[in-house]
């Protein structure tokens, strides 16, 4: 399949977002510890957009996308582009769906089907956020992913408690900044801790 056929097929991911404190994790980064065992998730960085007894949903922050560039997208998608528009990334978002593409942005434009994360970041899957975006305004910040990470129900939980992930406060500077290769070291920086000090026995924060 090509991205324009793939991109036709979208729809918004539906969770339920909590609006109260309960607990849950929405909005925060998980950063990967160095004993995760899955290959796919080495050093990865996740921003957890929906958290709930349903399961969980993110969108990995640090895996580029470089087979197909925004440009290409909106050429396959038949989307015109003005000359002042926005470039955008494109993240391997992670391994479920991958057929499906979201946006994570900045809260300064909002659709109906849009997820809001928190004060300063969402979430839209649908093409309308591209078009917008190619037509030159859009939101401030924001970059496409393909695929989601997901957890069933309490699996993330578990995770947590073997000391697969650290869990850290949301940082707009790290969900929307370009460098990704140092997206999980400033993660890890921002617990106080030196990376190179982690290990697999490390408790979770």
């Amino acid at each position: 399949m090509t991205a324009g056929i793939l991109f036709k097929q979208i729809h918004i991911y539906i969770m339920t977002a909590n609006t109260i404190d309960t607990g849950y994790l929405d909005g925060k980064l998980l950063v990967a510890m160095p004993s995760m065992g899955d290959p796919r998730f080495k050093k990865a960085v996740i921003l957890l957009c929906a958290h709930s007894e349903s399961g969980a949903m993110g969108i990995l922050l640090n895996r580029s996308l470089d087979a197909l560039s925004f440009e290409d997208l909106l050429e396959q998608l038949e989307i015109p582009k003005v000359e002042e528009a926005r470039h955008i990334e494109i993240h391997f978002g992670g391994p479920v769906d991958t057929e499906r593409g979201f946006v994570v942005h900045s809260t300064d434009l909002l659709y109906d089907t849009t997820l809001v994360i928190d004060d300063e970041m969402a979430l839209t899957a649908t093409v309308d956020m591209l078009k917008t975006i190619a037509g030159g305004s859009g939101p401030e910040s924001s970059f496409l992913a393909l695929g989601y990470s997901g957890w069933g129900p309490g699996q993330l939980e578990q995770e947590i408690q073997e000391n697969g992930w650290l869990v850290v406060d949301p940082d707009v500077d790290i969900v929307f900044g370009p460098e990704l290769e140092t997206k999980w070291e400033v993660a890890i920086h921002k617990l106080g801790v030196d990376p190179s000090l982690l290990s697999g026995d490390m408790g979770h924060a």
